[in-house]
């Protein structure tokens, strides 16, 4: 098979939704959606009274109606939630998931790669962060079972996602490792996902996935390449200049004057290296751009990941007061990115959009008081009786502590989790008022202006191919 030359990235939680992927897709390239928080997403969204009623398309089609009901009973609120209502909660992942939660995620996960492969014959992708370990493997599933085309992932060592991937597509149980900080050289903890048990009889076979490793360097290409438990697919070489979660640099950490990580040639990913493993690969981080399109095939690779470019087009999640501001700063030239070494309770540096009334800005971040209530980037840690806690260094601090964490690991530590789940419009309301959002972007956030018609502040998903296609300047 040929792969598409341009992938959508997939970014943050609900910005690469069904409708962009679906958009990138219809034209040929590989639309991707964003596997963070779907169940948060589906739940939110379906408390909002699911308006144009997509997810509940979505869940007629899932192949266990049973399931899919319980789901919409759950969470459905006809007409939508009052607007003084905060959000019902979501179970928080964990090492023993109750049904519900496995369900929700097995569907949200369908339901969002369902409707972006939808009225079109292109190929679809997922996303995931190999460091939000405890939903990955019902999301898989869920994605598998709407016919997912691809699979992504970064934000760390992906090693034994493709034979997890394997075992799956068969229908028989897989078992993933979970870090747990602190446990002991005998400690085995794992996370289980058994098809046959959530069908409750033998499951279909499903046809597997390519999976594609995010990497940041040769070295780690080769790893997955020979020592993966399964195939790895082909590469998605990703710059520090990309959005979202970078790879931290390598050796002892430097700040510049603004405080940002300083990457050096060490950095750079040896593509001739690359290139000798014999499998695909794709360039990542401000590569929007037809010239780069055109250097990235003279150098071998397959194509490019674009994300900011798409992130702020019409078809995405990001409120549209955001990509506006966004896109009228980038005109101004004053729209920009800090790379945040602390931000992430992940401890990877991560790209934030600088605007006010975000948690870009430090009096909006000093303002909010910590709360940890999705749980997606929590630590599990080994408690001293050898049963499993979580704690993350985004939530209230005498919380953190009590759990055994380091005071330093709190310092300058955000919620990404809702910022955002606020930056897609399905952020919390609190008694101080709604969460505020976050906005993640490459350093080509910059550029995003150059998108637009003359005389308007908005583009399409089609624009971005479009200029990627023309002619190199």
């Amino acid at each position: 098979m040929s792969h598409p030359v341009i992938i959508q990235g997939g970014m943050g939680a609900a910005v690469s939704n069904w409708e962009l992927a679906r958009a990138v897709s219809r034209l040929g390239g590989l639309g991707v959606v964003s596997g963070t928080a779907l169940s948060s997403v589906l739940a939110r969204r379906l408390q909002l009274g699911d308006v144009s009623g997509e997810m509940r398309r979505a869940l007629a089609a899932f192949p266990i109606p049973a399931v899919a009901q319980r789901v919409l009973a759950a969470y459905f609120i006809p007409g939508g939630k009052a607007a003084t209502a905060p959000f019902a909660g979501t179970p928080m992942p964990s090492l023993q998931p109750s049904a519900a939660l496995t369900e929700l995620t097995v569907v949200a996960n369908f339901a969002e790669v369902f409707l972006a492969k939808s009225g079109h014959s292109g190929v679809v992708g997922l996303n995931l962060l190999e460091k939000i370990q405890l939903p990955t493997l019902p999301s898989l599933y869920g994605a598998m079972l709407a016919g997912v085309d691809y699979v992504l992932m970064g934000a760390g060592i992906p090693r034994t996602i493709p034979g997890l991937i394997d075992q799956l597509a068969a229908g028989k149980l897989a078992e993933q490792k979970i870090d747990v900080e602190g446990a002991l050289p005998d400690d085995a903890f794992t996370i289980r996902f058994d098809p046959t048990s959530f069908w409750g009889g033998p499951p279909p076979q499903l046809r597997r996935p390519y999976f594609l490793a995010i990497v940041a360097s040769a070295t780690l290409a080769l790893t997955l390449a020979r020592k993966s438990s399964g195939r790895v697919d082909g590469f998605i070489v990703e710059s520090d200049l990309a959005g979202g979660h970078n790879a931290p640099p390598r050796g002892p950490l430097q700040l510049d004057a603004r405080g940002e990580p300083i990457y050096g040639p060490r950095d750079t990913a040896d593509l001739a290296k690359i290139r000798e493993i014999g499998l695909p690969f794709w360039l990542a981080g401000s590569q929007a751009r037809p010239e780069k399109l055109a250097e990235s095939l003279a150098l071998g690779a397959a194509g490019i990941q674009v994300g900011t470019a798409f992130a702020f087009c019409e078809e995405s999640g990001i409120a549209a007061d955001l990509k506006l501001r966004i896109i009228q700063a980038s005109r101004a030239g004053t729209a920009q990115v800090f790379t945040d070494p602390a931000a992430s309770p992940t401890g990877f540096p991560f790209k934030i959009a600088e605007l006010s009334g975000t948690l870009s800005e430090s009096a909006t971040y000093a303002a909010r008081e910590k709360n940890c209530d999705l749980g997606f980037l929590r630590q599990a840690y080994r408690r001293p009786d050898g049963s499993v806690g979580y704690r993350c260094g985004g939530e209230p601090l005498e919380s953190y502590l009590r759990k055994g964490g380091n005071l330093a690991d709190t310092v300058g530590r955000k919620c990404l989790c809702n910022g955002l789940m606020a930056t897609v419009e399905l952020g919390q309301l609190r008694a101080s008022g709604l969460e505020p959002a976050l906005v993640t972007a490459g350093n080509e956030v910059a550029q995003v202006s150059r998108l637009t018609r003359a005389g308007e502040d908005h583009y399409r998903a089609e624009d971005v191919i479009r200029y990627l296609q023309g002619p190199a300047a």
